[in-house]
């Protein structure tokens, strides 16, 4: 089963929030309907810009601490370089 690490904002260099899960769409879809959690709600963070899938969910959530504990304009490169126009890739998902 895959794990996802993944990357949403609310607009382009807003706010971030990093997560993990096994079921990516179904993830983002919670966000999008307010049931993601009351961070994401509160700040309306929804848009899917990144995401790395791991076979081990050990080393998926090992992946999300190390990107929370990283600098903000190191999280910036890192959407940048697969995603340099911030596009929303859940509608890639559906």
């Amino acid at each position: 089963m895959p794990y996802y690490t993944y990357i949403l904002c609310n607009r382009r260099n807003g706010t971030l929030y990093i997560g993990v899960t096994n079921d990516i769409a179904r993830r983002v879809w919670e966000h999008r309907q307010g049931k993601g959690g009351k961070f994401t709600r509160l700040y309306k963070v929804h848009r899917l810009v990144y995401a790395e899938i791991h076979e081990d969910v050990t080393i998926a959530i090992q992946r999300e601490k190390t990107l929370k504990e990283w600098p903000r304009t190191w999280k910036i490169k890192q959407i940048e370089k697969d995603n340099p126009d911030w596009d929303d890739l859940y509608e890639r998902l559906i």
